[in-house]
């Protein structure tokens, strides 16, 4: 989390720091919601209904001058690799609806694995707190189920084989897919090369994946966790390709 937004001028800040940013004015057709409001929101649903998992870090970044909010909150049940987190973001100049998404940290390199749909607001209107708040709930409802998926395609991932080749080959795939950018795949590719985490230099696509959401930790907040969801499914997809170690 310490790399997302901050090359696009963000900062990170503690959540009081969220309750200092001006909220825009109210219309007719649109209501804004505070950043510290959706933050204090979500953390307390999340308490509240994950109650087999532990709070081990709350992360809020803001970027053009405070307008867009990006957050995660991780969670860990056991002494795993992969925590749970919630994956939220916010706008007050409109550039962004807000998006919540269910998905893993894996605390060793700090990289975000996503799964499913970004559950997204599309509308601000008079109802909008009682609706973020059945956002909220029914996300993190299947929060186990999608927390369990990633845990188990992590698994998949270590088991599948590449040579330096076949790496090449699916970081151009997702390049081509637009996962990645020009300048992230680079970033991919340097990654697998010369790895920076021991434990990802084993030659599997578990290495790989970490090496592609390392490079997206550059991602802007308006598409972070759509990059992150969609670089899952194409990774996922392409497993049952490569030899099973």
């Amino acid at each position: 989390m310490s790399d997302l937004v901050l090359h696009r001028g963000g900062q990170l800040v503690q959540k009081a720091d969220l309750d200092l940013v001006q909220l825009p004015p109210q219309t007719d057709s649109y209501i804004p919601v505070s950043h510290f409001h959706l933050a204090d929101k979500l953390l307390t649903i999340s308490r509240d209904m994950l109650t087999d998992y532990a709070l081990v870090g709350e992360n809020y970044a803001l970027a053009r001058q405070g307008n867009q909010l990006f957050a995660l909150l991780n969670f860990k049940r056991d002494h795993g690799e992969i925590g749970l987190s919630v994956a939220f973001r916010n706008s007050y100049d409109r550039s962004m609806s807000i998006g919540l998404a269910i998905g893993g940290n894996v605390f060793i390199c700090d990289n975000l694995a996503l799964s499913g749909e970004v559950a997204v607001m599309k509308k601000h209107t008079k109802n909008v707190l009682t609706a973020l708040e059945d956002l909220a709930i029914s996300t993190l409802y299947r929060a186990n189920h999608n927390y369990q998926r990633i845990v188990a395609d992590a698994t998949l991932l270590r088991n599948r084989e590449l040579t330096d080749k076949q790496a090449f080959m699916l970081f151009g795939l997702l390049y081509g897919q637009n996962v990645l950018s020009p300048r992230q795949f680079t970033t991919a590719v340097n990654e697998w090369q010369k790895p920076r985490h021991e434990a990802f230099q084993a030659r599997n696509m578990w290495s790989l994946y970490n090496c592609a959401t390392e490079a997206l930790k550059t991602a802007p907040p308006t598409s972070i966790m759509e990059a992150h969801s969609k670089l899952h499914d194409v990774i996922t997809l392409e497993a049952d390709q490569y030899r099973v170690l």
